[in-house]
């Protein structure tokens, strides 16, 4: 089985729990991994690792530049081992176009093109933004036609299948690189 390192950046904490849930999928499938939150652990990328996975989440537009960093810094070892790359974004609930054309923009400005991508919708968390965040999201909601205005709860878009599918899917393509 292959040892597995996810590094993520995330900035309310969805990204996080995604990138857990895909290490309790892989760990499911008899592999060990480690969970890695970019900001805390540094921008080296650890020896001894058969693959990788980074995940990111998108805010105003970008994702988060310390990921940015970390992929740059370690884009040889991404390109040499079975890698993959994760976009967390509210976009990507009913606005593909701008989802992908976020992932576009981060492999541009990184170098790195990874051979799988998994696109998944993150939450409006109303419950622990500050107020000027709150107001300025629920008026984001609003403009996009969302009825989730109810700033007195969160909203989880997260289709949990679907990170399931894709890390899966990844698994798949691994067991050929590792068997």
């Amino acid at each position: 089985m292959a040892n597995i390192y996810i590094a993520y950046g995330t900035v309310e904490g969805q990204t996080a729990q995604i990138a857990e849930y895909i290490a309790d999928v892989a760990r499911g499938h008899g592999h060990d991994v480690q969970t890695a939150d970019i900001k805390k652990s540094g921008d080296t990328l650890p020896d001894g690792y058969d693959a990788v996975l980074v995940g990111a989440s998108v805010h105003v537009g970008k994702h988060e530049g310390y990921v940015r960093d970390f992929v740059r810094k370690n884009t040889a070892a991404l390109q040499r081992l079975p890698s993959a790359f994760f976009s967390v974004s509210l976009a990507a609930q009913g606005d593909e176009v701008n989802a992908e054309g976020y992932v576009e923009k981060f492999e541009a400005e990184t170098g790195w093109r990874p051979a799988h991508v998994g696109l998944f919708s993150g939450a409006l968390l109303y419950t622990h933004y500050g107020f000027l965040k709150r107001a300025m999201m629920k008026k984001i909601a609003r403009d996009k036609g969302s009825l989730d205005t109810d700033t007195s709860r969160d909203y989880v878009y997260t289709e949990w299948d679907g990170v399931r599918r894709f890390t899966e899917d990844f698994l798949a393509g691994l067991a050929t690189h590792v068997a």
